[in-house]
């Protein structure tokens, strides 16, 4: 204390408490501030848009996802619910849906992974046009897990895709490719969201945006 020091009980009780209150503070804020710059997070980059693609004749919803800061995700699950606004007795009703993927999870994720629900006829998408999904204002949701062996643990990440970032009648082009000596294979995050139009089977609606 320097020149000065508490006299009597109830002075050096309440130094004690405020001697004992400002490390508690001094270690929560440390805590805190270690605990929000080190959190593990999925380092995911996500497709602009999500595509209404041909699949084995039919159609299916793609969208597209891949890492980046070399980072190495193992055991990596996905996950797509889908929410339409839908008119029922005068009253304007949210829906979710689950939408079913091909593949839902993969041992390795170290280039990119393409989300394919199949719209067939146990899809809530089945035999609706672009329009349809305009008018229901849809909205699918992407729910991505996986084991990060950087952290050594589970981290995960979130996006959405509005019904105007839907792309109907077109498909994902190839962002990877092997280098010049093929030792390696190269891959191209800016060309995540590259894709072209196509015609789908039987579509009744086309509004292409590429």
């Amino acid at each position: 204390y320097g020149h000065m020091a508490p006299t009597g009980l109830p002075t050096n009780i309440v130094a004690s408490i405020e001697s004992l209150v400002g490390i508690l503070v001094f270690a929560l804020v440390t805590g805190i501030l270690y605990g929000r710059f080190t959190r593990p997070k999925a380092y995911l980059t996500f497709s602009d848009n999500v595509l209404i693609a041909p699949y084995k004749d039919k159609k299916a919803l793609m969208m597209r996802m891949a890492t980046f800061k070399n980072n190495h995700l193992t055991d990596v699950e996905a996950q797509v619910t889908m929410a339409m606004h839908l008119q029922e007795h005068e009253k304007r009703e949210t829906r979710f849906f689950t939408l079913k993927l091909e593949i839902n999870k993969i041992n390795s994720l170290a280039l990119s992974w393409t989300l394919v629900h199949p719209i067939d006829e146990d899809s809530p998408l089945y035999e609706l046009t672009h329009q349809d999904m305009t008018d229901a204002q849809i909205e699918v949701l992407i729910y991505v897990k996986g084991f990060d062996d950087h952290f050594s643990n589970i981290v995960q990440q979130r996006t959405s895709y509005m019904y105007n970032e839907v792309v109907y009648g077109a498909k994902f082009l190839p962002m990877f490719h092997r280098s010049d000596d093929g030792n390696s294979t190269i891959l191209e995050l800016d060309k995540v969201n590259l894709h072209e139009a196509v015609t789908l089977p039987e579509m009744e609606f086309s509004a292409i945006n590429s």
